[in-house]
């Protein structure tokens, strides 16, 4: 049975220039980046921000995915682990509650050459080795659009009332709150939903969360899309303008139209990944990684979580 686990390189600007977080493991006698294996009824995002709490005693969210190394433990089952890039804010570092323990007993920051060249596995290295070409393209700093499909609603047929105003089912309820650890991880500071009332339900949970007052608007409505009045093209611009991480909740219709708009408005050169991304189940949400610093420079990532 294969184990699925998940990490993060960690980084952080010191005097001027990027280091990332190796640690040294206690039992293991080695130096590896932090991670571990993903919990009953986790996801992976949501395992990569605890496991870099327990081991490292910092708080992240989660930028650009880093990719995923496979091996096979001793005891004969496969590893599998996917890796994000996560900044590690000054903050953090001064919060962090880091004691040397037995299973993590030091952490160092380490300049991305000096890391390469401190990791114990070829496999951890690759990964780092991942990042520094996005350091190296200028796109380190990230910030992420998240289109998000609402959860599961009454069907039409069994709703005598305008479409709009058609609610979640309790399994949809069930899936708005679900989905709240994972969209959490990528610390999203402004949450965006179509006014329809089973989107503004699959948003409240998350926005209860994160203390944040969800802004509804009719720009990303299934209804004013069909009817040609919707304003995606004016709501991502300023998304991308504005460089911080939004959920955006909308409809099956209308996401990827959402998702086009973001590609154009970034110069994103054609990709497989990126027209797929709005293609979402019920309560599914892609993350579309943008530069801060160069946020015309397209689309450096898109990941898709699919409700557990």
């Amino acid at each position: 049975m294969t184990v699925f686990a998940a990490g993060a390189v960690c980084w952080r600007i010191v005097d001027g220039k990027v280091n990332v977080l190796v640690i040294h493991r206690t039992a293991h006698r080695d130096v590896s980046l932090p991670k571990g294996k993903v919990d009953p009824g986790e996801t992976l995002p949501v395992t990569a921000v605890r496991e870099v709490a327990e081991e490292t005693g910092l708080a992240v969210t989660l930028g650009v995915p880093l990719g995923v190394t496979n091996y096979t433990m001793p005891n004969g089952r496969e590893k599998v682990v996917h890796y994000w890039a996560a900044e590690v804010t000054d903050d953090a570092v001064n919060r962090s509650t880091f004691l040397p323990n037995g299973e993590v007993a030091a952490l160092e920051w380490l300049s991305v050459k000096r890391a390469l060249a401190a990791l114990t596995y070829e496999r951890d290295a690759e990964i780092v080795e991942r990042f520094r070409m996005l350091v190296e393209a200028g796109v380190t700093r990230t910030f992420g659009i998240i289109a998000l499909r609402h959860a599961k609603a009454t069907p039409p047929y069994q709703f005598d009332g305008p479409d709009s105003q058609r609610p979640l089912t309790e399994r949809g309820r069930l899936e708005a709150r679900a989905i709240v650890p994972a969209l959490r991880a990528f610390g999203p500071q402004k949450i965006v939903t179509s006014t329809a009332l089973r989107c503004r339900q699959t948003v409240e949970p998350v926005s209860k969360a994160l203390h944040l007052t969800p802004k509804a608007t009719d720009a990303v409505s299934q209804d004013a899309w069909e009817s040609g009045e919707g304003a995606v093209r004016d709501l991502v611009g300023k998304r991308v303008r504005k460089r911080v991480t939004a959920i955006v909740c909308s409809h099956g219709p209308v996401l990827p139209d959402i998702v086009r708009e973001v590609a154009l408005a970034t110069g994103t050169a054609p990709i497989a990944t990126a027209s797929r991304a709005g293609d979402l189940p019920v309560a599914g949400f892609s993350v579309l990684h943008l530069s801060v610093d160069l946020p015309g420079s397209g689309i450096v990532a898109v990941e898709t979580h699919e409700p557990r």
